[in-house]
């Protein structure tokens, strides 16, 4: 079963996508664009060309566990996605991830002007090994 992680952002979104067992992260990208409702368009073409079968979309959350600001945007992006795509996004804890994806870019030596090329689609990994390792351990896998 194959897994698609989002990594939402205003300008750009970083997607990562399981490889057909559902156990590693495989394929990256990331989505250029301001308007949701093209990333959704987006979302649902590679939801179709890669055959997944779930969503993962991170989820900003304060550290203390509690809801970040950006909450309700999120929930209103999700509800798009579900639209185009059909498939009802889990929304998963993203604390942290931006911040491990350029640590992760900078020990690769990696240009910190570079990062914003990739570090999207890092973090959408990130959520999506995050995720899968959830799974596993629910012997969902």
């Amino acid at each position: 079963m194959r897994i698609m992680a989002i990594d939402y952002g205003d300008a750009r979104t970083g997607v990562a996508i399981s490889d057909p067992t559902g156990l590693l992260a495989g394929f990256t990208t990331v989505i250029h664009s301001r308007k949701p409702e093209a990333v959704a368009a987006e979302l649902a073409r590679l939801v179709r060309e890669h055959r997944v079968e779930e969503l993962v979309m991170g989820f900003p959350r304060n550290m203390d566990g509690t809801e970040g600001p950006r909450a309700e945007l999120y929930r209103a992006f999700a509800e798009q996605v579900e639209a185009a795509c059909g498939l009802k996004p889990v929304l998963w804890d993203e604390r942290r991830t931006t911040v491990e994806a350029h640590s992760i870019l900078h020990a690769s030596g990696k240009r910190m002007k570079n990062h914003k090329k990739t570090v999207d689609a890092v973090a959408a990994t990130l959520i999506l090994e995050g995720y899968l390792t959830f799974r596993r351990a629910r012997g969902q896998a």
